[in-house]
């Protein structure tokens, strides 16, 4: 390893320092201390062999993007220590070029070690929150290979809509109530993961009790959050009752006749309205095991046959405009 690049090893993170083929180079003692490997034990590995496999693919692609065009890259990892315990760190890669080489040097910190006082940035701390939580759904619905695409498109769609419905209404809900409902919509299923396969999958028609099932999973949900809530600190779910109404509420209907509890109209919270209407969207125009998938044009008739019975007639409205905006 060139000499150029050994100060970077005394800084008080931990340190990896790789070739331009990702092969380790050299670690601090930090970083040492953190997964439990050895320098000796682990240079000339390439880095990826400390991927945990529930870091989005999403995430890895916008890191390999980023350095490829020679720029750092800042996100949210979460890899496997030594001893096979899971670690989030929020860790910086910067290319660096030595005598016409390329190296990269990443910087971790893990997440579970800070401590209270340690000053993030608004917008690093939207993002790490952001990518937790994508890691926290994924997690749970890891059964569906094609899962983290379709949420990753319900917390985008949901975050537009929730823009433009605000400014539509005149809500005057403030950024951080925005956040709030589009971070926490990737949670939205995340009681499926209490569902067999046998009926989240089934191809045919489901019988009676199947469907009982089914609509039990708001409420696995609910008790999922209420779980993980009591392990971590609630900065990590900013607003846990948003969170909550989201997975619990968003298969209500405006008529009455959604589940579980048969609420109607604006009784029903208005982040599960926003959520419902953007996972029905997406859920008809992906492709499933055992459907097709519909055209924009065709959903979008579909929601608007369905508003005043399934849908808030003006978030409808405020739908429709986030696709006029788009074209």
């Amino acid at each position: 390893m060139p000499i150029e690049l050994a100060g970077y090893l005394k800084l008080g993170d931990a340190v990896i320092i790789t070739d331009q083929d990702h092969r380790i180079l050299d670690i601090n003692r930090y970083y040492e201390q953190t997964t439990g490997y050895t320098r000796d034990s682990i240079i000339g590995f390439k880095a990826g062999f400390l991927k945990s496999g529930i870091t989005p693919a999403t995430t890895y692609t916008s890191l390999k993007n980023e350095l490829r065009n020679g720029n750092p890259w800042s996100g949210v990892l979460t890899n496997r220590k030594k001893s096979g315990d899971v670690w989030h760190s929020s860790i910086t890669i910067t290319p660096v070029q030595v005598k016409n080489k390329s190296y990269f040097v990443g910087v971790f910190r893990e997440l579970e070690q800070l401590k209270e006082g340690v000053y993030l940035s608004k917008k690093k701390r939207t993002e790490t929150q952001r990518e937790l939580l994508k890691i926290l759904a994924i997690s749970c619905e890891i059964r569906d290979p094609s899962i983290e695409e379709h949420l990753s498109r319900v917390q985008t769609l949901s975050e537009k809509l929730v823009i433009v419905h605000n400014r539509r209404m005149q809500l005057g809900m403030s950024e951080r109530d925005i956040h709030h409902i589009a971070h926490a919509s990737i949670l939205h299923d995340i009681g499926k993961a209490e569902i067999p396969e046998g009926i989240l999958y089934k191809p045919g028609p489901l019988s009676p009790y199947e469907r009982t099932i089914i609509e039990m999973h708001p409420l696995m949900g609910a008790d999922i959050l209420n779980k993980i809530s009591r392990e971590i600190n609630n900065e990590f779910i900013s607003s846990l009752e948003v969170a909550e109404n989201i997975i619990l509420y968003h298969h209500e209907k405006w008529d009455g006749t959604g589940y579980p509890h048969h609420l109607k109209g604006e009784e029903i919270p208005l982040e599960a309205r926003i959520t419902a209407i953007v996972d029905v969207f997406d859920a008809l125009t992906s492709r499933r095991a055992y459907k097709d998938s519909w055209s924009v044009g065709r959903a979008l008739s579909f929601l608007n046959e369905q508003k005043g019975k399934h849908f808030d007639p003006d978030m409808v409205e405020s739908f429709f405009e986030c696709f006029v905006e788009r074209e």
